[in-house]
């Protein structure tokens, strides 16, 4: 079966990241103060990028081991890039915009990535 092993890797590496950075959150979690209290902005952004981890991590994998589009054509080639850019990209703006709230306008980046990856691979699925 074809594959995409830079979204194999980047698939599996988010994940990692992601068990990791839940072990860490996991330390605070139970005080009611931690990072300004469970609705507070800072907790909510690091609560997103610490599923983002996880999920575009699996949607990276999915992508890696679907046969469309396959490996050798021009929309793999603009897709693989876009979903790792995406998947490292939205949890960084996430962790950033919690420190910070004005990196909170970097969003646009990792969004566009993601959604060219989809329109990517839509469109060459079935090629």
């Amino acid at each position: 079966m074809p594959m995409h092993p830079l979204n194999w890797t980047a698939g599996w590496s988010l994940i990692l990241a992601g068990f990791v950075v839940g072990a860490g959150l996991g330390l605070g979690f139970h005080r009611q103060d931690f990072w300004g209290g469970y609705d507070s902005f800072r907790r909510r952004l690091v609560r997103l990028g610490h599923i983002a981890l996880e999920a575009l991590g699996l949607l990276n994998l999915l992508f890696a081991l679907s046969p469309w589009p396959r490996p050798d054509t021009w929309w793999s080639a603009a897709a693989s890039p876009c979903f790792v850019v995406g998947g490292v990209a939205m949890p960084c703006v996430c962790f950033l915009a919690a420190w910070r709230k004005p990196f909170r306008h970097l969003f646009p980046v990792p969004v566009l990535a993601l959604v060219l990856a989809v329109a990517f691979t839509l469109a060459g699925g079935g090629r």
